[in-house]
């Protein structure tokens, strides 16, 4: 249902005038959500999809029996399973994931040919116009939960807006299985009470800064100039400064033409140490792969995306002539792309993992064996790399 009350005298203009209709459908508990419906008798019950909690594997979803016992996305599985000893752990079915989520993604296809996923459980939809000529983009929204359930059996949350920002604000404000609608006239209202902490992109570490300013709502963050919040914050404080005035021009880019695929995750915790780094990683090289395999396709380029905790991003690559196809050959590349970053220095608060530079699966080469040039080159002193 529609939030807020009418914006304050003081403001009487809202600084994003686009007429869109912008929607963000999130699944609910994506992965485990899906074990719970093909496994009956795990309904209702706690479910992690993660590692082994005798291990150091990680949380990668869990249902929301675990929620309320506190478990989280990457959190330990044995931190996991010492608060809610009674949680059923599942190993992760990325392919049955996968196929769902493309039958979820076909049934947005019908709506609007601009739909830009996020990762196998969300996406933006640009309904502005659309492919149902229907002029509410609240009833779209309706119509999309209800026709998810009817072929999934699975429920999703929905935010309605003017833009993407304020969409997926929305789209968590009452989940599992919501809809909230957050008109153009309400915006400001909106996130003028939004807690700080709730904002896209602000951190564990950028909250507590934040909150050390007096920042402790959007409110509070209107009262600084872009000068200021840039001073603070960098780069970041452009992007503070726009989203706390309604702010985001962001198109919905459809993937229809693919110049990469990738993936990516965000953590409800930040994330430290390269162990949990590497386990968390792992899960999105197959995920990753299975995707590149579905398509049949590859790439030339890999490339590490890492968000530290004060929303510095910061990307890696590398570029093989082999391409990348298969998970093995990704992974081998991982610890050399994480060693170029401060992954063992500072805590993260985002992964993802991209194969650009694609080209079909049916036209890769398989090196046949190399032969050494010559005069064969000097041997190379040991303790040394070449």
């Amino acid at each position: 249902m529609p939030i807020g009350n009418s914006p304050p005298p003081e403001i009487s203009t809202l600084a994003m005038s686009l007429p869109r209709k912008i929607i963000h459908i999130d699944m609910d508990a994506f992965f485990a959500s899906v074990e719970q419906r093909d496994c009956p008798e795990l309904r209702g019950r706690p479910v992690i999809v993660g590692g082994d909690p005798r291990g150091r594997g990680v949380v990668a979803a869990c249902s929301y029996e675990a929620r309320a016992f506190g478990v989280h996305s990457a959190m330990a599985c044995a931190r996991a399973q010492r608060l809610c000893p009674g949680a059923v752990f599942l190993k992760p079915r990325m392919e049955q994931y996968q196929q769902v989520s493309r039958a979820i993604m076909a049934l947005f296809a019908r709506v609007t040919p601009l739909v830009e996923p996020l990762s196998v459980d969300e996406a933006f939809l640009d309904v502005t116009t659309n492919l149902q000529g229907e002029p509410s983009a609240t009833r779209i929204a309706q119509g999309l939960r209800q026709t998810i359930r009817e072929a999934t059996g699975l429920t999703a949350s929905a935010g309605v807006s003017c833009n993407k920002f304020l969409a997926k604000i929305a789209s968590g404000h009452d989940k599992p299985d919501g809809l909230t609608v957050i008109p153009p006239e309400q915006a400001l209202a909106f996130i003028n009470t939004l807690p700080i902490g709730k904002f896209y992109g602000v951190g564990a570490v950028t909250e507590k800064k934040m909150l050390g300013l007096g920042i402790r709502t959007g409110g509070d963050l209107l009262r600084f100039s872009r000068q200021e919040l840039v001073a603070q914050f960098g780069k970041s404080g452009l992007f503070f400064f726009d989203i706390a005035r309604g702010q985001d021009h962001r198109p919905v880019e459809s993937s229809r033409i693919r110049k990469s695929i990738g993936t990516e995750t965000t953590f409800a915790e930040d994330v430290a140490g390269l162990d949990q780094v590497m386990a968390l990683l792992a899960g999105l090289v197959q995920q990753l792969a299975e995707d590149l395999a579905h398509r049949q396709i590859g790439g030339r380029t890999l490339t590490l995306k890492l968000r530290y905790s004060d929303f510095t991003t910061i990307t890696r690559s590398c570029t093989v002539p082999a391409g990348f196809f298969e998970a093995a050959e990704m992974q081998a590349q991982l610890p050399r792309l994480l060693a170029a970053t401060e992954a063992s220095r500072r805590k993260i608060r985002l992964l993802g993992l991209t194969v650009a530079n694609l080209w079909p699966a049916h036209e890769r080469r398989r090196p046949q064996g190399l032969q050494l040039p010559l005069p064969f080159p000097p041997p190379v002193p040991s303790g040394t790399v070449p």
